[in-house]
């Protein structure tokens, strides 16, 4: 499984997307899903982009809708976290019930929790930073409502692998699964894994019907708890920068490698990597990697890592963009709003089929038929 870097192969996938085919396989493993969430988190491409490119081949809502439902619920995610800020660290509507761990299950971080679909995603997840969005339901069922663990710690180690690791979806995702964000727990059976992985497993502690799973005792494979330690190893990056001061400075970071960001502007362009920043979000080494990649895709940037403060002694400290997001909060300059898929849409909704019903409402005006 390889992830391109370049963007103009980024935009050719896009091109290439069979909307009514996505949304009638996106829960098998082997579905025709686009695998460019890498690139959506990475701020490389946004929702809208891609929304726009597939609406223009003539597709009326009601034949695509669920494809534009789960764009939409990558800027649900990030409209929450805009709002509640780190407030997504803890539960959202309720206590996460019944967890007995702060920790994970090592049966998760060895992949050998016995239920083969889940053991092979996670070392997929592992070589490749990636994984299927049902599978990653599968392993956060089985991590928060089956082995009891808080989502807290196993939703720290997926978004450490995730090349698309993105916390407010990652950590909202589990709070729906873990029910702190959501009415109810979330729980798949062995049928349900079968089904949609190609798998004949039997006889596995998921082997039950769904009424059973309130009463399900932990299985012995997952008794055994670890606490994470997970740390970013960041490249190092030239001491003095050059910096013609008389121009503007564009702040890329983790959340923002657009190549197409103001490029008609003459500036200096620069990859913010803030150490502190990886303290709270580690990633594995695959992801650093990933992203210093797609920086290549903007014209004469340069590699900055330390703290946005650090930074300032060496540019114009008047003249600083960057781009709005929830981790940004440190950040001096002129902020440029993202590019949402429903602008008039904003702020934190109960429920993302709120959100959706109201973003419907502006469907006509935001994507007018060519």
């Amino acid at each position: 499984m390889d992830f391109t870097t370049s963007y103009d192969e980024v935009i050719a996938i896009i091109h290439k997307i069979n909307p009514i085919a996505y949304g009638k396989t996106r829960n098998y493993l082997n579905g025709d899903v686009t695998k460019l969430s890498p690139y959506i988190a990475r701020g490389v491409i946004s929702t809208k982009q891609i929304a726009k490119i597939v609406l223009a081949k003539g597709y009326e809502l009601k034949d695509i809708e669920p494809f534009l439902k789960q764009l939409a619920w990558r800027d649900y995610f990030q409209q929450v976290w805009m709002v509640l800020k780190d407030e997504i660290y803890t539960d959202i509507k309720q206590p996460q019930p019944n967890f007995a761990h702060q920790e994970i299950s090592s049966a998760i971080l060895l992949a050998n929790t016995g239920i083969v679909a889940v053991d092979n995603g996670i070392l997929s997840l592992q070589k490749f930073g990636y994984i299927h969005n049902h599978m990653r339901m599968y392993i956060a069922s089985i991590a928060c409502n089956i082995s009891k663990n808080h989502w807290l710690a196993p939703a720290k180690w997926m978004y450490y692998y995730l090349l698309d690791a993105d916390w407010g979806s990652n950590a909202l995702s589990w709070q729906w699964v873990a029910g702190s964000f959501s009415n109810k727990k979330y729980f798949a059976n062995q049928d349900n894994i079968n089904k949609y992985c190609e798998t004949n497993q039997i006889d596995t502690f998921l082997a039950i019907p769904y009424e059973e799973f309130d009463n399900i005792n932990m299985p012995e494979i997952l008794n055994e708890h670890v606490v994470l330690n997970l740390q970013t190893n960041l490249p190092k990056s030239k001491e003095v920068l050059i910096i013609n001061k008389d121009l503007p400075t564009y702040i890329y970071n983790f959340y923002n490698l657009d190549p197409n960001w103001d490029m008609e502007i003459k500036a200096n362009r620069i990859l913010l990597l803030s150490p502190k920043f990886f303290q709270k979000y580690p990633v594995a080494d695959q992801t650093i990697e990933f992203i210093l990649k797609l920086s290549r895709n903007i014209s004469n940037i340069q590699l900055f890592v330390g703290e946005f403060d650090a930074l300032l002694a060496q540019i114009n400290p008047e003249n600083i963009n960057y781009k709005e997001h929830p981790t940004n909060t440190g950040y001096k300059g002129k902020m440029h709003h993202r590019e949402w898929m429903f602008e008039e849409v904003k702020g934190y909704l109960p429920s993302f089929f709120a959100y959706w019903k109201k973003c419907i409402k502006y469907f006509d005006s935001t994507f007018p038929k060519l």
